[in-house]
């Protein structure tokens, strides 16, 4: 039997957890750990609790110290993924509003690639479109010409 080993960067609450879930459930997917953790319990699946403590272990692995306190009172995969949505993934007023504010307060850095920068932009605009926030092509412009030139 071959073991694959993947890397991922933990969860701190920090990055962006749109791309974080994304990776995670790449390995959840590639360790066939997928539909344990979206809760769908198959009917003929005699080892349902062991798969969903591996992949609750999985998970908890992938989170720093901080974020696991936040959920550590779950018990199942699924529990928990939830839970971190709930947290991390909120299309709340005030998390769109954080955004907003972020895009329209982003600077280029002294000294900063611009490809890093370039990147930098698109993951909070993809931030942005994941919490169904629209900026629309006057917006973008904006942002993009102030990130530059202040």
């Amino acid at each position: 039997m071959t073991t694959i080993r993947f890397e991922i960067e933990k969860f701190d609450g920090e990055i962006n957890f749109n791309l974080w879930q994304v990776r995670m459930m790449a390995i959840l997917v590639q360790s066939g750990l997928k539909k344990v953790v979206t809760g769908k319990k198959p009917e003929n699946l005699n080892c349902w609790e062991e798969l969903d403590e591996k992949a609750l272990s999985a998970i908890q692995l992938c989170l720093t110290n901080t974020v696991l306190q936040e959920v550590l009172m779950e018990k199942t995969s699924s529990a928990l993924w939830k839970r971190l949505k709930t947290f991390y993934a909120t299309k709340s007023l005030a998390n769109r509003l954080v955004l907003k504010q972020r895009l329209f307060t982003f600077r280029i850095n002294e000294g900063e690639l611009l490809r890093d920068h370039i990147s930098q932009f698109i993951t909070l605009l993809n931030g942005l479109k994941n919490v169904e926030v629209h900026i629309d092509d006057e917006d973008h412009v904006t942002a993009q010409f102030r990130a530059k030139t202040e």
